[in-house]
């Protein structure tokens, strides 16, 4: 016959390991797996797509021409950093695309926000907005050329031309989009515009400012590899198109490394501002 124990033969402390929810054996130990689980798999995952690229070329199933090994791509990375071409390469890059990037932001938060706010503007800009964005920022690249000549500043702005668009666009959708409301308080309050301008305009508009802020640096990335196709003697688009010119695909991979760390990056940088200042979306 089997034997049974009373609930009350069981010993307090196996009670409360039990039932305590912040116990070893409770509640938190699901999210502290759980947790450990997500940052296995966020680290272990690139990690294992790069092991299976590896095994795949070194198994012959891909031309390893075309698609060299990540410790290949690796040792051509460090030949290029302890030689210093890398470091000029990416110093040439990141000054064109923050130069870019400033020159095309700033006037589109102004005329973005300017549109949010003022109809007339609005009806004023709309159509030359609409006409000019749809025209590729790669098509400019000549006209830029033609103009302002070979050098930093028709690639600089290359990149602000395409990053204007997302930011005056995103920066008009955020004020457009602020509730009645808020105007209505400002208004009874006796606000004057320009009080409007920065106590509800820029505070209500700050998420899709930053949005567009995130599409803008990204689009700058993307485009300064063609704007440095021409008339640059450094630069991470320039280290693709030499890498072109020699067949050096190793060295090609390098550069689209390096142009995904500085998207990657970029954002992560952006995301952690935006957490600062708009404070009441993390709440």
């Amino acid at each position: 016959m089997a034997q049974t124990f009373e609930p009350s033969t069981i010993p307090a402390a196996v009670h409360q390991v039990v039932r305590a929810p912040g116990s070893v054996t409770g509640i938190k130990q699901g999210r502290l797996s759980k947790a450990t689980r997500d940052r296995i798999l966020q680290i272990g995952s690139p990690i294992g797509l790069l092991a299976l690229w590896e095994v795949i070329v070194l198994a012959g199933m891909v031309n390893s021409k075309f698609f060299p090994a990540p410790t290949q791509i690796i040792g051509s990375f460090w030949n290029l950093a302890t030689s210093g071409l890398l470091y000029l390469d990416l110093k040439a890059s990141l000054y064109r695309i923050f130069m870019g990037f400033i020159i095309g932001v700033v006037p589109g938060l102004i005329i973005g926000l300017s549109m949010g706010l003022f109809p007339i503007v609005r009806t004023f800009f709309d159509p030359v907005v609409s006409a000019t964005y749809p025209i590729p920022k790669l098509a400019l690249l000549p006209l830029f050329m033609l103009i302002f000549g070979l050098g930093n500043l028709e690639m600089i702005l290359v990149i602000a031309s395409g990053a204007i668009y997302l930011t005056l666009i995103n920066t008009v959708a955020g004020v457009l989009e602020i509730s009645q409301i808020y105007w209505d308080v400002a208004k009874d309050l006796g606000a004057s515009w320009w009080d409007r301008f920065t106590t509800v305009a820029i505070p209500g508009a700050l998420p899709l400012i930053f949005t567009g802020l995130k599409l803008s640096i990204g689009m700058a990335v993307l485009l300064i590899v063609a704007a440095e196709s021409d008339g640059a003697n450094h630069g991470v688009g320039f280290l693709i198109w030499r890498a072109y010119d020699i067949y050096d695909i190793k060295q090609m991979y390098v550069a689209f490394v390096l142009l995904s760390l500085m998207g990657y990056v970029f954002t992560v940088v952006l995301n952690e501002i935006e957490r600062w200042l708009v404070k009441w979306r993390n709440v």
